[in-house]
């Protein structure tokens, strides 16, 4: 039944994917865990039943009980290879398939073999950008899948949504399916404890899981600070937590590489150069800060500054933070020849606030646009040059 819901929302993932159908890629479906790609991959099975009547597609779903047997690579391989059908276009669909031991082997094997469209989904370390080059011989292609969008939401509830209300739940499609916030939550906390955290601690056979916990307990309060491994376990230390930089280094890896947290680089504007110091962390779905830290401080700045981190991500952009002499940029937002200078803000109506936003864009020399997102609740105008723009407007594009 919940299935069926979820899948009612068709998103532009599906578009992507559709478009590589046939190709020599493995094509490779990544992102937090129950952010959609199972529901994705169903979606895809769905297009490919209705348009290809010579299709034969091969499912193996690892978080259904009846993929236990094909754990081992090994039985993988020979259940899918027992599946061939040599008259027919063969689909092979895998959802999470990290969860089997060495299947990095299955799928280069059935990728030289030249018989098979290979689709597989998953959601930590293993699958990795970074590493897909070297674990797949063959092409990948990759689609990041991120929690729903603002303007996905506005879809799903046919219009009858607001910006306050996506502030506060955010975009993970469980959530949907759950009335009441305290519920909402609670389903995110499980996402957090048993997808993630556990996942995490068993996996590289942690002792101490309460570090873990205060770790990402302190990058969800302290997301959109400027954040180093040094003086994390500072203020770590402050509260009688001893541990040090370099294990907070890796640990906060491990968070970045279960797509919980995005790290995002600071850029010397005027030196065009990256930075290798104090980068910003922002979590893939804001919602994760307030049902885990609470909503007591509800920090509404930095949240929005959360949510347009991950709207630039998931509209394909590089996302940088932005330094000037002695100022900030919140995001510079590069796509192949485009670039846009972005600052957030809650609220511009107090004339100081005002200024203060949008000086650190004046300051830039070059001609690239330069945008303030902001609670203006009006059209859209401009100021110096500087475009003004509301930000529920904005996140409807």
């Amino acid at each position: 039944m919940w299935v069926n819901e979820m899948k009612l929302l068709e998103r532009n993932y599906l578009t992507k994917i559709i478009n590589v159908i046939g190709t020599p890629d493995i094509k490779v479906i990544t992102g937090i865990r129950r952010s959609g790609k199972s529901c994705l991959l169903l979606q895809f099975m769905e297009y490919i039943n209705q348009t290809d009547k010579d299709a034969n597609i091969i499912f193996v779903d690892f978080n259904s009980l009846s993929a236990e047997p094909y754990l081992e690579y090994h039985a993988l391989n020979n259940y899918i290879e027992g599946q061939y059908k040599s008259n027919k276009n063969n689909y092979v669909c895998i959802d999470e398939v990290q969860m089997c031991s060495g299947f990095e082997e299955v799928i280069n094997s059935l990728h030289s073999s030249m018989k098979y469209d290979i689709y597989i989904t998953g959601s930590n370390a293993f699958l990795l950008s970074s590493d897909l080059a070297t674990l797949f011989t063959g092409r990948t292609y990759e689609i990041e899948i991120f929690p729903f969008s603002y303007k996905e939401c506005l879809k799903y509830y046919a219009g009858q949504y607001s910006l306050d209300r996506y502030v506060r739940e955010g975009g993970m499609p469980g959530t949907l399916l759950y009335r009441e916030q305290d519920d909402k939550y609670k389903y995110i906390r499980d996402v957090f404890e048993t997808l993630i955290i556990r996942y995490i601690t068993n996996k590289y056979s942690m002792r101490n899981k309460e570090v873990i916990h205060d770790l990402a307990y302190f990058m969800m309060d302290n997301i959109s600070s400027l954040t180093s491994a040094n003086n994390i376990s500072k203020s770590l230390a402050n509260a009688n937590i001893k541990i040090t930089d370099k294990t907070i280094k890796l640990y906060m890896q491990y968070l970045k590489d279960s797509y919980l947290f995005y790290k995002v680089r600071r850029y010397d504007i005027k030196g065009k150069k990256y930075l290798a110091t104090n980068d910003k962390y922002y979590l893939s779905d804001h919602s994760f800060r307030y049902a885990i830290i609470g909503t007591k401080n509800m920090d509404y700045g930095r949240v929005y500054e959360n949510i347009v981190a991950i709207e630039l991500l998931r509209r394909g952009y590089e996302v940088y933070v932005g330094k000037l002499y002695k100022k900030e940029v919140d995001f510079v937002a590069i796509k192949q020849n485009e670039k846009i200078y972005f600052q957030v803000s809650d609220d511009i109506s107090n004339q100081k606030t005002f200024d203060r936003e949008v000086t650190s864009l004046l300051e830039i020399q070059d001609a690239y646009p330069k945008i303030l997102l902001a609670n203006t609740h009006h059209d859209e105008y401009q100021y110096e040059g500087v475009k003004i723009i509301d930000i529920e407007e904005w996140l409807k594009l």
